[in-house]
């Protein structure tokens, strides 16, 4: 395991395929055994890859190569990994001898019937497939394919079950590795902040918010990681209302800056969120009024680890987070999610944005111990420096929820970042 990011390519694909050979061999026994799926069935074609696929394939493998089909057998040893692929597929048994197949079939018709034989022999009691109303995450078998596998699989298309439930476990489920490894990402991520929102980078009165967005996404690239998304940089300003402040504005003394920035390496994402304040001449520190501010953030941060329990839905979280928060007069949102192999990633959501009474459907999904977070919320706080205008202040941190508890990925932000 390392404990250092970026890695070289070729020591990343090393440490991913260590990752995946664990993943197969240690956890999916236990996560098909609670879904009673005893095959699992995974379908992609290239430049349309099922969500789940990039997660099984080897390093080297950048993309489905035409369609690539996995099954995942629960054996009574473990999981057997077969792949009915017209190449090898990295420690996945090959499923398909094209020299078996009946020359008067075609290549795909082949390749389906190549599927059959494999489930012929696994004889399975039930068969999941990547489909969901609820997760995108599990839903990547296309109709295309979906009616072609269970045109092959005859009479055993009636033992197919959706697989939802397998796929969300696999998702968001982290080896201690790689929560080690997001340690590290977001230690990265933090420093590329902490650097943004500096005078190496910032000249006040020249800069715009913007410049310091691509800076930042410039820099990632530079390091040898990317963005998951376009970073944002955004100014609050004393006297002009929330969201008034253009995005192209430039940086002046007295701004509350704000960013939310979300780096990928090692097949892992981080998200986050941090404020930095410019000081105006004389100034040794922010106004206590932002200080404040801050501080409010934190303790709706504590409010919303607290109420984490395992077992708990999503909807339940937020709804404990947020009585708990209105007991003590804190005024806030609460949108947290989970993040792993995707940013906004598979599990149950914590409340959105614009849903702060419940989500349907991934709000009612519970809440796992070995996941990974992104633990993102706002509060709204007057600060009487502004002439009590009421300032948002954003935070979006990474935790780790482990049968210890709830632990910060790097370390939150628990100061203002000063300029």
């Amino acid at each position: 395991m390392t404990s250092t990011v970026p890695l070289p390519l070729r020591e990343q694909a090393a440490v991913r395929d260590g990752w995946l050979d664990q993943r197969i061999d240690e956890l999916l026994p236990g996560f098909m055994d609670d879904a009673g799926i005893d095959l699992w069935v995974v379908v992609g074609r290239e430049y349309n890859e099922d969500p789940v696929l990039p997660t099984l394939l080897p390093a080297t493998w950048l993309s489905a190569r035409r369609r690539t089909v996995l099954l995942l057998h629960r054996t009574t040893g473990g999981v057997t990994p077969m792949a009915v692929a017209r190449y090898p597929v990295g420690r996945f048994v090959q499923a398909w001898d094209p020299a078996d197949d009946d020359p008067a079939l075609g290549q795909e018709q082949a390749q389906w019937a190549a599927v059959r034989r494999a489930v012929d022999r696994a004889q399975p009691r039930r068969i999941g497939v990547d489909v969901s109303a609820t997760f995108a995450h599990a839903d990547g078998l296309s109709h295309t394919d979906a009616t072609a596998l269970l045109a092959a699989l005859g009479p055993w298309a009636d033992r197919v079950v959706h697989a939802e439930q397998l796929v969300v476990r696999w998702l968001e489920t982290r080896l201690p590795a790689e929560i080690d490894a997001l340690h590290a990402m977001n230690a990265l991520s933090h420093a590329t902040i902490a650097t943004a929102f500096s005078p190496a980078v910032v000249t006040v009165g020249q800069t715009t918010a913007l410049d310091v967005a691509w800076w930042v996404r410039q820099r990632f690239h530079d390091l040898g990681v990317e963005p998951w998304f376009q970073p944002t940089v955004g100014l609050q300003r004393a006297g002009v209302p929330l969201g008034g402040v253009p995005e192209d504005a430039v940086v002046e003394p007295g701004d509350l800056l704000h960013c939310d920035v979300g780096l990928k390496t090692l097949g892992l994402t981080t998200d986050t969120q941090r404020n930095a304040y410019v000081l105006r001449p004389g100034e040794t520190a922010p106004p206590a009024g932002l200080v404040h501010a801050l501080a409010v953030g934190n303790r709706m941060q504590d409010l919303v680890t607290a109420a984490m329990l395992p077992g708990r839905t999503g909807d339940e979280v937020l709804a404990a987070a947020r009585a708990a928060a209105a007991a003590e007069g804190v005024d806030g949102d609460v949108y947290s999610h989970p993040v792993g192999f995707y940013g906004h990633g598979a599990g149950p959501a914590i409340g959105m944005w614009d849903a702060q009474g419940g989500v349907p459907g991934t709000g009612q999904a519970p809440v796992r111990t070995d996941t990974t977070w992104a633990l993102e919320l706002c509060v709204r706080v007057p600060v009487p420096e502004w002439g009590g205008q009421v300032v948002r202040m954003a935070l979006e941190q990474g935790i780790a929820l482990t049968a210890d508890g709830v632990s910060y990925l790097d370390a939150r932000q628990t100061g203002l970042i000063t300029l």
